[in-house]
């Protein structure tokens, strides 16, 4: 029988906008969100909030017990690490990897990844990862990737560069020989549009939107952002400018 467990990682550590998951959103913590819209998840059993052991997070593991979340700490940079303990520690089979800055989640995008990814691996194909990051089409914050925890396992066991610690599934991605891996896209494109928390104009939009369609911890669905910001055009400019940090990329 399977287990599926969503582990956020989330730290107080933040180089363009510190504290950021603990900033407020409708009475609530950017972190709280994010967990509430992956126990939102269909068919997700727990949801997990890997945090570093450094003392400035005992406030985010404080806060993810306080939203019904379990609570792994691990090494700071070693994220890789702290997702094998996580994953260890719930009993998790199948593992959706989920960031602390993306508060604008959507639990329907995931569910319906995560009924494909079990579909598949029930019918006996061998599907490894799953990503809507690899071949972007959903606007970013949107972001899940879904793999086995053998898949986690042999990472930690095999992918020692400091970038494959830090960043999780680089090791997947990068070897498809290795690894049966798929993107999983949309047919409209709005890879350009970006819904994920990493600076203060990002916190300006996410601020505005919450504003408008936040009441408390209701999770509003990815639909109605959508809508909100066709009425507002404007506000897409408020981080239209902002580059993402690069990551590792993709095997050719």
């Amino acid at each position: 029988m399977n287990r599926t467990v969503a582990i956020i990682q989330a730290r107080m550590g933040s180089t363009r906008l510190p504290g950021k998951v603990l900033l407020p959103l409708c009475g609530h913590s950017v972190l709280a969100h994010v967990i509430t819209r992956a126990l939102a998840v269909p068919e997700v059993d727990a949801v997990v909030v890997a945090t570093s052991t450094l003392a400035a997070d005992d406030a985010v593991a404080a806060e993810a017990a306080r939203y019904r979340a379990m609570v792994c700490r691990g090494p700071e940079d070693d994220v890789l690490e702290r997702y094998r303990l996580a994953a260890a520690e719930a009993a998790a089979d199948t593992v959706i990897r989920i960031t602390s800055d993306c508060p604008l989640l959507d639990p329907a995008v995931v569910g319906v990844m995560l009924t494909h990814f079990l579909q598949q691996r029930g019918a006996g194909r061998a599907l490894d990862y799953l990503s809507n990051g690899l071949q972007r089409s959903f606007p970013r914050g949107l972001d899940a990737e879904i793999f086995t925890r053998a898949v986690l396992e042999r990472c930690a066991r095999e992918a020692w560069e400091p970038h494959m610690r830090e960043h999780v599934t680089p090791y997947v991605y990068q070897h498809p020989d290795r690894f049966r891996i798929e993107a999983w896209t949309q047919p409209l494109d709005q890879s350009a549009q970006r819904w994920t928390l990493d600076t203060p104009e990002d916190w300006a939009l996410i601020s505005a939107i919450f504003g408008a369609l936040g009441d408390g911890l209701n999770v509003f669905p990815s639909t109605s952002v959508h809508a909100l910001l066709d009425a507002h055009p404007d506000w897409r400019a408020l981080n239209a400018h902002i580059e993402q940090k690069p990551l590792p990329a993709a095997a050719a």
